[in-house]
């Protein structure tokens, strides 16, 4: 058991008459990290847990009146819905539930698709919920205590079989690809499936391996139309469902020109390392891979993403691209200036100058990260 970040969090917000909605894909431990925080709070036989997996719970929250939900709920001080994004209707459910009972009660739901569930819940809770994201372990919730030395030791690992807390935890490395091979076989997508009408599962697969070797580059959709045989509105709409199934996400480019953000062009990444080499069955060791760099670039970006989160830290994310080629792998927005960071896995590879086309913006920083200097970036 891994303590999380988001645990503090969800103790700051606790009955302050607000539903908390806790995102992220399947596996990463939202469940177990609601049913330990509820026996650490002394709440845990004074929950009403729901498992919307299961279908009969699904039902008894679906579409009913303010005197049923009263009487499901009963005495209990905590409503914890689990997977509720399956529940039709989870909106005003909620919200008959949190305007009905206010700081009497807490309602807590989780949820593996924003598509299903955030959207659901947008407009009727209107001002009425918390909303947080769960990834993956981070690297500060592997090592606790600021061990950067077994940090280090342990990036191999890391960028060949991820930070899945399953993955983590399990001991050899056979074992680590065999979960992670049924992870990405069907468990991570089942709401796509279930959900958003997947005429044909054996192109998102095959989507989804072509996007794995693609990690860290511009990705044109009419070039993976072609490549797949379909058209580029279903390519598009095949990465929007995993976007919002938090298997991958999607990096803009940076324009001064706040005009042309709208550019289709988009650099991919993995939410996770192990799945994307599940993907591609690919966990070889590191010094017999020519994919490296990429899994360096994909992970240190993950991390940072993680390290902001439990810090609070605000930003918008891009990558940097002017028409030449020159690259900068990753721009953070904020407090009025623009942070550049590129990734090396090798020290003595590293540049730590940053193009000559970067410093000619205005308000910038620029640093490079590599395998022995990442701490205060994602550690």
């Amino acid at each position: 058991m891994y303590t999380r970040f988001l645990a503090s969090e969800l103790k700051q917000k606790w009955f302050s008459g607000k539903v908390i909605l806790l995102t992220g894909a399947r596996q990463t431990g939202k469940t177990t990290l609601v049913k330990a925080f509820l026996e650490a709070e002394g709440l845990k036989d004074q929950t009403r847990y729901f498992n919307c997996d299961n279908i009969t719970d699904r039902e008894l929250l679906r579409g009913k009146d303010l005197d049923f939900l009263i009487q499901l709920v009963g005495k209990a001080q905590v409503v914890f819905i689990d997977e509720g994004q399956k529940v039709q209707g989870i909106g005003e459910t909620l919200k008959l539930l949190v305007d009905h009972y206010g700081q009497q009660k807490q309602v807590i739901v989780t949820g593996s698709s924003s598509m299903n569930l955030l959207n659901q819940t947008q407009e009727p809770l209107t001002g009425r919920k918390w909303v947080y994201h769960l990834y993956p372990l981070s690297l500060e919730e592997i090592y606790p205590n600021g061990d950067l030395l077994s940090a280090i030791k342990g990036l191999e690992e890391r960028l060949i079989y991820g930070s899945y807390p399953e993955i983590v935890t399990t001991l050899g490395n056979g074992d680590k690809a065999e979960r992670l091979a049924e992870l990405t076989s069907s468990y991570l997508y089942k709401d796509i499936f279930e959900f958003q009408q997947i005429k044909n599962p054996d192109v998102l697969f095959r989507l989804l391996k072509a996007l794995a070797l693609q990690i860290g580059n511009e990705v044109a959709y009419n070039e993976l139309a072609a490549l797949l045989g379909i058209d580029k509105n279903t390519v598009e709409r095949y990465v929007d469902l995993l976007e919002k199934n938090f298997v991958l996400f999607r990096l803009p480019p940076y324009f001064q020109n706040k005009r042309k953000e709208n550019s289709k062009m988009r650099k991919i990444f993995f939410y996770d390392n192990g799945v994307r080499n599940a993907l591609l069955n690919n966990f070889l060791p590191l010094d017999s891979r020519n994919d490296v760099g990429a899994l360096w670039e994909n992970f240190m970006i993950v991390e940072r993403f993680k390290y902001r989160s439990s810090r609070r830290i605000g930003a918008d994310a891009f990558f940097w691209k002017n028409y030449p080629g020159a690259e900068v792998d990753l721009v953070e927005e904020r407090d009025g200036k623009l942070y550049g960071y590129e990734f090396k896995w090798s020290p003595t590879k590293a540049v730590f100058k940053s193009p000559a086309a970067w410093q000619q913006i205005p308000n910038t920083e620029f640093q490079c990260i590599h395998r022995e200097n990442f701490a205060g970036f994602a550690f």
